[in-house]
């Protein structure tokens, strides 16, 4: 999708895109089960409690009060979590938990809105230490994101900010103020009923895989359509070349030993 291009005279302007569905094709909030799993802070029971969840979500079958209820069970999930060790799986199974889920097209139109002079804000219902990475990824220039309470270098269980429903707009509200953004000549994209406050504040507003409350709230107010169906690994170059880069290594140390192996034959 093309966007406009900046104008000279205007005020600054943003890009908002929801994450879960827009920018991944699946969900952040439980994306890194597995790691977590293998690293003892989830039981197998509790994991599969969050894949059904996150099958419901995927569907686009969870209504409100279920996704409420997702929000309230992970919460209690995480109470007692120590959130350095949160943060170091995150940071080290980033890739393989959501690189392959990014979809090719919200990347070009990131992309596009930096090219065109807007900075880009990922606003997600998810925890912080999960959202910030991602966005770090895609060169996102500010994040919104649920906020857990922190106490002791631990999850308390409680809430300090939920970026849910019209929380996102007020806090896109917020930081439009702070940076002085024009949200009429800005932009927001997400897939949910749910974020129809967020995508009520701007003025290029864009329904992304809709659920059908969107698709029909989008009809009724001129909002924009995208279809997102190509999730592709963020980095692939990245890794070929650090693939590359080990098997130079591999060649290099094989050498070095051959070559030892040699001089102390001669030797003997």
């Amino acid at each position: 999708m093309d966007v406009d291009p900046p104008h000279e005279d205007r005020s600054r302007e943003a890009a908002f895109f929801d994450l879960d569905k827009t920018i991944i094709a699946t969900s952040s909030a439980t994306a890194f089960s597995r790691p977590f799993l293998a690293e003892g802070l989830l039981t197998r029971r509790s994991v599969v409690r969050t894949a059904y969840a996150q099958l419901l979500y995927l569907l686009g079958g969870a209504d409100e009060d279920q996704t409420e209820r997702l929000r309230a069970q992970l919460s209690r999930m995480v109470a007692g979590w120590d959130v350095s060790q949160v943060s170091a799986i995150v940071a080290e199974t980033l890739h393989e938990s959501i690189d392959p889920t990014v979809y090719a097209e919200a990347v070009a139109l990131i992309e596009e809105h930096h090219a065109a002079g807007r900075d880009v804000v990922v606003v997600s219902a998810s925890g912080a230490e999960v959202v910030e990475p991602i966005a770090a990824i895609l060169g996102a220039d500010h994040v919104i994101a649920t906020r857990m309470n922190v106490l002791d270098g631990r999850y308390t269980g409680e809430i300090d900010f939920y970026a849910y429903g019209e929380n996102k707009a007020s806090a896109i509200r917020e930081l439009a103020e702070t940076e002085g953004y024009d949200l009429d000549a800005s932009y927001a994209y997400s897939d949910s009923i749910t974020d129809a406050p967020m995508l009520g504040t701007v003025g290029h507003a864009f329904a992304v895989n809709p659920d059908r409350a969107l698709r029909r709230l989008a009809i009724e107010r001129g909002w924009g359509a995208l279809s997102f169906v190509r999730p592709v690994p963020l980095f692939p170059r990245r890794a070929r070349i650090v693939t590359a880069g080990a098997v130079t290594l591999v060649v290099v140390a094989a050498v070095v030993t051959a070559l030892a192996i040699r001089r102390s034959r001669r030797r003997h």
